[in-house]
Parts: C-alpha cells; sequence; structure tokens
C-alpha cells in the first residue's frame, strides 16, 4: 500500500480552489463570438450541440473523449511509433502497458470503444439475451439491441436521487441482479455488465465492495463480468476518497483490484488514456479466443485494431500515466468545484460531484416544460445561446424509441458539461458557473424543441430539431438588457 498521499494544497486566504499541478506549453486559440452569430449557428446545427462548428464555440464541453490533453511524453512517444501492419512493436509496448497496469494477458486492440461493444455483442448476444447492468450507455444499448439483446438497469433507489451524499450512486442492486438472474435463468445472461463511471447518472462511482458482491453473484451463477473501464481512473480515484479502506491504497493497487474481478475488461483510450482508440482485454484464453476472429473482420489486424500506430504510442504512455494521481485529481477537483459553486448559487446540480462532468438538472431548471419538448436538449440549446459553451444533452432526447416507435423518456434531463483533463482554465471555469446562474435566474424564458428531422438511431447525434416557439429571441433579448455589449 501506499501512504505516500498528495497533501491537499491550503490558500492563506481561506479560498478552496483546485491547483493545477501541470503547466500549459501548448495553446490553441478560442474564439468568442457575438450572441447573434450563436443563434444562427444553432439554426444551421437544427438547435443540436452535435451540429455546432468549433469555430462558433467558446468553450466545449460537450465531452471528454478524445479531447483530454495529452501530455509531452504521449507527444513524444508518437514520434518512435512501428508502423507495420503485422507485429508493430508500438502494439507489443501497448500489450505490455495493459498488463503492467490493467493486470490483463491477453489484448485486443479496436478503434475506439464503442467499437469494442460492438465486439462484445457480436460474439456473446443471441435474440432474447438479457444484460444486468448498472447503467446503460447510448452506444452500448445500441450494440446490445441491435443483436437482438435487452438490457436491465440495476441501480439502488438512491441512484436516482438528484441531490445527494451518498458516495456510490453507480452501485448495482445486488438483491434485485440476483432476482433477474433467478427470474430469467443464468443461461439467457451471457454478461454482467458494470460502467466505471455511470455515464447518463452524472458520472456517478462504484464501490470496491459493491463489485465484489457483483463478482461473487456472478460467479454463483457462472455469468461472465464484463468492466467498461473507460473512466477507471476516476473511479478508482472516487474510491481512494470515499470508500475508507482503500484510503491508504495506491492508485494502481485500486484499478487492478476492480479489473482483477472482471471476465472482460473493455475501454475508451479517448477516455482512459488521453489518446484516440481502445481495447477489450481478459486474462482467459477461451475468451480471448470467442472474439480474436471478429477483431479482423470489423476493425483490422489483431496487432493495430483500426487505429493508428502513433495513438497505439500514446495509449501505452497515457496508460502508465493513469497510475498518476496528480493528474487523474484535475478534473474530478475542477467537477467539484464547479458543481459546488453554482449549487451556492442556487443552480440545482447532480450530487454529489462525479467524474467526466459537471450535471445540470435541467429539469428542476425547467419544470415549466412539458416532458415531450425535450427538456435537457432545449436546456443545452439555451445555454449555448447565452454563453457560448456547447455541452451535452443527457436527457430523453439521448434515449431511443421502443419497438413500436413510441417515446421513452429518461429517468433524468441532465446538461452534461464536460471537463476534460487539463484543457480549461479556472477563469473559464468560473465564466461556465456565472452564465449558468444567470439562465437559471432567467429559467422561465426557455421554451421547448420539437423534431424537424429524426434518425431511427443514435438521434441525439444526428436528429435536427427547432424551437416550438419565438423563445431564443426572447432569451437574447434579455441577455442584452443585462449584459449590454458584452459577449
Amino acid at each position: 500500500m501506499n501512504k505516500e498521499n498528495p497533501v491537499k494544497i491550503k490558500f492563506y486566504n481561506g479560498e478552496d480552489i483546485p491547483l493545477e499541478l501541470h503547466k500549459v506549453r501548448i495553446v490553441q486559440k478560442l474564439h468568442l463570438v457575438p450572441i447573434e452569430r450563436r443563434l444562427e449557428a444553432l439554426y444551421e446545427g437544427g438547435f443540436n450541440t452535435f451540429g455546432l462548428k468549433t469555430t462558433d464555440i467558446f468553450l466545449d464541453m460537450i465531452t471528454d473523449s478524445g479531447v483530454n490533453a495529452m501530455s509531452d511524453n504521449q507527444l513524444a512517444a508518437m514520434m518512435q511509433a512501428d508502423d507495420a501492419y503485422a507485429g508493430s512493436q508500438s502494439f507489443i509496448r501497448m500489450q505490455k502497458a495493459v498488463e503492467d497496469v490493467l493486470g490483463q494477458k491477453y489484448l485486443l486492440p479496436v478503434h475506439q470503444g464503442r467499437a469494442a461493444e460492438n465486439i462484445i455483442a457480436c460474439a456473446y448476444i443471441k435474440k432474447g439475451s438479457l444484460i444486468p447492468m448498472n447503467y446503460h450507455f447510448t452506444t452500448t444499448l445500441a450494440h446490445i439491441t441491435q443483436y437482438g439483446g435487452r438490457i436491465v438497469e440495476l441501480l439502488y433507489d438512491e441512484a436516482y436521487k438528484t441531490t445527494s451524499s451518498h458516495p456510490f450512486k453507480g452501485n448495482m442492486n445486488i438483491e434485485k441482479l440476483e432476482g433477474i438472474i433467478i427470474k430469467e435463468d443464468a443461461s439467457n445472461i451471457p454478461f454482467i455488465r458494470m460502467e466505471a463511471s455511470t455515464n447518463l447518472i452524472g458520472g456517478q462511482p462504484f464501490s470496491i465492495q459493491n463489485l465484489r458482491d457483483v463478482k461473487a453473484i456472478a460467479d454463483k451463477y457462472g455469468i461472465r463480468l464484463v468492466l467498461d473501464a473507460s473512466l477507471l481512473g476516476e473511479n478508482a480515484y472516487l474510491v481512494k476518497q470515499r470508500e475508507p479502506e482503500f484510503a491508504e491504497y495506491s492508485m494502481g493497487e485500486i484499478i487492478q483490484i476492480m479489473t482483477g474481478m472482471a471476465d472482460i475488461v473493455y475501454f475508451s483510450a479517448r477516455k482512459l488514456s488521453s489518446s484516440r482508440g481502445g481495447g477489450i482485454c481478459t486474462n482467459n484464453d477461451k475468451i480471448y479466443r470467442e472474439m480474436e476472429p471478429l477483431i479482423p473482420l470489423f476493425e483490422g489486424f489483431l496487432t493495430y485494431g483500426g487505429m493508428s500506430v502513433r495513438e497505439i504510442e500514446a495509449i501505452a504512455v497515457g496508460l502508465y500515466e493513469t497510475l498518476d494521481e496528480t493528474m487523474i485529481s484535475q478534473s474530478p477537483d475542477f467537477i467539484r468545484y464547479l458543481v459546488n459553486s453554482a449549487t451556492e448559487q442556487g443552480v440545482p446540480m447532480i450530487t454529489p460531484p462525479g467524474v467526466l462532468g459537471a450535471h445540470v438538472n435541467a429539469r428542476d431548471i425547467c419544470k415549466h416544460l412539458d416532458k415531450r419538448e425535450y427538456i435537457a436538449g432545449a436546456f443545452a440549446a439555451a445555454f449555448f445561446l447565452i454563453s457560448g459553451v456547447r455541452g451535452m444533452e443527457r436527457g430523453s432526447l439521448s434515449n431511443q424509441r421502443d419497438e413500436y416507435g413510441n417515446e421513452t423518456y429518461a429517468d433524468m434531463e441532465l446538461l452534461r458539461l464536460a471537463v476534460p483533463r487539463r484543457v480549461f482554465t479556472l477563469s473559464q471555469i468560473k465564466y461556465v458557473i456565472d452564465r449558468l446562474v444567470w439562465l437559471n435566474e432567467n429559467r422561465e424564458l426557455i421554451g421547448g424543441l420539437k423534431f424537424v428531422y429524426e434518425p431511427p438511431v443514435l438521434r441525439f447525434f444526428m436528429g435536427r430539431l427547432e424551437p416550438v416557439s419565438d423563445w431564443p429571441q426572447k432569451l437574447i433579448a434579455k441577455f442584452k438588457e443585462d449584459f449590454g455589449d458584452s459577449l
């Protein structure tokens, strides 16, 4: 166990703010365009923040996927890439990093996390299969249903409370898990999935004790345990902060305790190691062989999996950097500052602060809107309009219709403001808080949205919407009244 925990930095004036333990050596210019141009951009993008262009965006908080700042060591490693089609030394270095950091012997490379989901679903899901999980992710659900499977989400009731002090709202409900296995029959459950950390309910982690309990049930009924490790570093950091048993453990020890319980570990390197790519890993030779033929079929040869070898080199370094608590802590600490500061000023936020991003409770802010008006999507559009900050809708727009074409409504209507590692400054975070407070105080001006183009799958990526009234113009008028010529 590592007892050399980083010391919290205290400020003489008593202010409690996160301190960056890195320096910025490469910068990228940002633009804050006038509010009138931001409205034009919304119409051009179909009032979907995924349709916006970066030239119109001030702070891009739509995701942490692939946009975390890379380190100098990662950039240097990219220069030594071995671009052989087969047998690349770059892959061997990545394979060693996976074994050293994640404790997994066998690695199947894929071009990103959702590709891993496709491989796993293709290998194990048949029509009628049921996948228990702590909570779904959009692409996970799409791949499971594409192969004829179903999901069941098994969180405790505490997870659905937007304001809470529970440290592990991502925990799987153990009683419900065993109940559903008995009811469904284990033969129809190819695997149990645990996501670290549950993206769609506010980036909430699970505890190691809960994972132990899930593993015990999985072993009892002979079911594989699959771990989505895309945000494993942050989940491990919050375990260290919130689960007393592991307060003195190192990040590496905590990570390997978690991965050691899983039969299959998969990850998006865009999140886990601040690069672009992904992987599926296991210590089980039989499981490896079951998925191995699918990599050349869907991704590329077994030593590159559809990735650039330059990215493979960066992934290897990034995995080792996951063990650095000062690097992993930066994003959760900024998120905590954002959430706590906004909450203190009356903005409804998901608490406790999680990982990945700060999550604004749009449903509580926009109580005047009907659920059919895509509350979180409308709030995301409104927030971009008055701030130039692009967030992501995590609500009913991110759901998909049922097999009969009926709308399914999300458990929560959230605006996710992602905080990628080492990207934003504290003054930019303070700007976000300021604009959130203003929009919350003027929430009655926000109106709803309706679809004008709705694709059948992953509609939140490509769908186009429009406002149900002239509410954006009214919001601009109020903004001008309060801010004058300010952007």
